[in-house]
């Protein structure tokens, strides 16, 4: 379970990019937040695993306090949290395998990661993980080899082998083609479903919101204006969230 109790965000110029965020995430669901670029969106997410810092307020994840979490505690909470990025992050020399092996970065010494002295069992581990998102056949290949649908899968099962409880994807899908994106997203909802991982994902497109969530959280000006089942997200309730009648581009049309 994840908390937010009254977290804000204000950044170095005063902008504000988190006001006053009270939320319960309960363990495995498949959350959806939406809203305008600069809506909060990313700062809600990467505040969980602490990729930004929060100005006020506690997020307490299983009963534990990241945000006052230091040293090796801070390490094993963030241990069990996967982060997935719209850029992928992976290292593009570096084959797949050690890309998705870098998820066990978190249970081992400096010294053996950076020497990549991995275990055997870690090795099975990434391999099923490569093997859940139907990349297998890459194992062995180069990061850069790959398509970007294929590099973000990558990234998926380099959490699956992180063994996270969590997973936080930012925009995982913005810089993919539609049938791509549907892959993607097919394995983030069977990953949920499957194996109970919380996931809480941004995205940009409505349709795609309604089409894999559970639950959906809106957020405007960082203030949460919507919570609540897929099913209560109206077109009315997207017009509240964005501030306006909805755009062509804010759903997934065959057009795009």
């Amino acid at each position: 379970m994840i908390e937010f109790k009254n977290v804000s965000k204000t950044y170095p110029n005063g902008v504000k990019g988190l006001n006053n965020i009270n939320l319960t995430i309960e363990k495995g669901e498949f959350v959806v937040i939406v809203g305008l670029s600069g809506a909060g969106k990313s700062t809600l997410l990467r505040s969980v695993n602490r990729l930004h810092e929060i100005s006020e307020g506690e997020i307490v994840i299983d009963g534990k306090s990241i945000t006052k979490a230091n040293g090796a505690e801070l390490r094993r909470i963030r241990r069990d949290i996967g982060m997935i990025f719209q850029s992928f992050n992976l290292v593009k020399r570096s084959s797949v395998l050690r890309n998705v092996l870098s998820g066990r970065v978190g249970y081992h010494s400096t010294l053996r990661t950076v020497l990549g002295l991995f275990p055997k069992e870690d090795i099975e581990l990434a391999l099923d993980a490569l093997d859940r998102v139907n990349i297998i056949e890459k194992a062995y290949s180069r990061a850069d080899e790959l398509s970007g649908g294929q590099q973000q899968r990558v990234s998926i099962a380099r959490a699956l082998a992180q063994e996270a409880k969590i997973i936080l994807a930012d925009e995982p899908v913005a810089s993919l083609d539609p049938l791509t994106t549907k892959q993607v997203m097919d394995d983030l909802q069977r990953i949920n479903q499957d194996l109970g991982i919380t996931t809480i994902v941004n995205l940009h497109f409505i349709d795609l919101a309604r089409e894999y969530a559970t639950r959906i959280i809106g957020l405007r000006a960082g203030e949460v204006v919507f919570d609540g089942p897929v099913e209560e997200a109206t077109d009315e309730k997207f017009s509240e969230i964005y501030g306006r009648p909805i755009q062509a581009d804010e759903l997934l049309g065959e057009d795009l």
